[in-house]
C-alpha cells in the first residue's frame, strides 16, 4: 500500500477503524471518515498520513466538501472502502417509513456517491484504482434469531451495485468488489452479549467453524482487493462468515 491513499468511510470504530488501522499497517495513507466527533483510536500513532474528516454520508453537498478537502490534503484517491452503515433489527411489521429512508441513505445511496466520487478522482488521474464496498451475509439469507428485511434489502443493492460498477469502471482499471461480514466481534456485538445473551450465543454457535469472526478475519481480504495482488480480481463478493453462508448441520 505504500505510496497509496486510502479512504475509508465508517472509519471511527468498529470494522471501519479495524480497515484503517489494516491499511496503515501495510503502509498505505488513509483518509477516515465517519459521523462521530473523533474516532475512537488515535490516528497520529499508525505511523502513515492519517487524517479524520468528520462527514455525513447522507447529504450529497456535505460528501463532495468532505472529498474536496481530501483531494487537497492527499493530492490522489487510490482506493475507496465503504465501511458506514446502520442496522435495524426488527420485525417487517414494524419497520416504519423515516428509519427505512434512513437506512437507505446511509447504507446505499452514501455509498454509491461516495463511490461515484472516488470513480471520478480515479478517472481522472489515468492510473486505475479499486473500490471496495462492505455488504453483509444479510444480503445472501436470514440471520438466526434476526430480522433484518430493509437493512438486508439495502445490502443487498450494495453487492448489485459492485457487480455493476465492476462492469462500467473496467475500461478505466477501476477494479470493484464487496466483502459480506458474518458475526464480526466489535464494540456493537460485545454490548450485545450484556443486552441480548440469546443472540449472541448465536454468534459462536451459528457458524460452522464455531467461533464469532474477529475483523483481523475481514482487513486480510480488503488488504487484498486494495493490493496489486488483486489486479485481475474485479465483480467479486467475499463471504467472511465462518461457513454460515453455506448453511448449517447442526442447530
Amino acid at each position: 500500500m505504500t505510496g497509496k491513499t486510502t479512504f475509508i468511510t465508517g472509519g471511527a470504530r468498529g470494522i471501519g477503524l479495524s480497515l484503517v488501522e489494516a491499511v496503515a499497517d501495510a503502509g498505505g495513507d488513509v483518509a477516515v471518515l465517519d459521523v462521530l466527533e473523533e474516532p475512537k483510536k488515535d490516528l497520529s500513532k499508525l505511523g502513515v498520513t492519517a487524517r479524520y474528516y468528520r462527514t455525513d454520508v447522507t447529504k450529497m453537498n456535505v460528501l463532495e466538501d468532505t472529498f474536496e478537502k481530501i483531494e487537497r490534503d492527499f493530492g490522489r484517491i487510490d482506493n475507496c472502502v465503504t465501511a458506514a452503515g446502520i442496522i435495524a433489527d426488527k420485525s417487517f411489521f414494524d419497520h416504519e417509513w423515516d428509519e427505512c429512508e434512513r437506512l437507505l441513505k446511509v447504507n446505499v445511496l452514501g455509498t454509491f456517491f461516495y463511490a461515484q466520487l472516488a470513480a471520478k478522482a480515479m478517472r481522472e488521474q489515468g492510473d486505475g484504482g479499486s473500490i471496495v464496498l462492505i455488504a453483509s451475509i444479510a444480503s445472501h439469507m436470514a440471520i438466526p434469531l434476526q430480522r433484518l428485511s430493509m437493512y438486508g434489502a439495502t445490502k443487498g443493492a450494495v453487492r448489485v451495485m459492485m457487480r455493476q460498477l465492476s462492469v462500467e469502471l473496467a475500461p478505466w482499471n477501476i477494479r470493484v468488489n464487496s466483502v459480506s461480514p458474518g458475526f464480526i466481534r466489535t464494540d456493537m456485538t460485545e454490548l450485545c452479549a450484556a443486552q441480548q445473551p440469546e443472540l449472541y450465543s448465536v454468534f459462536n454457535s451459528a457458524p460452522p467453524i464455531g467461533r464469532i469472526g474477529e475483523t483481523s478475519d475481514i482487513t486480510g481480504v480488503v488488504n487484498y482487493l486494495l493490493s496489486d495482488a488483486a489486479a485481475y480480481t474485479t465483480g467479486a463478493d467475499i463471504p467472511i462468515t465462518g461457513g454460515l453462508i453455506g448453511g448449517r448441520i447442526a442447530s
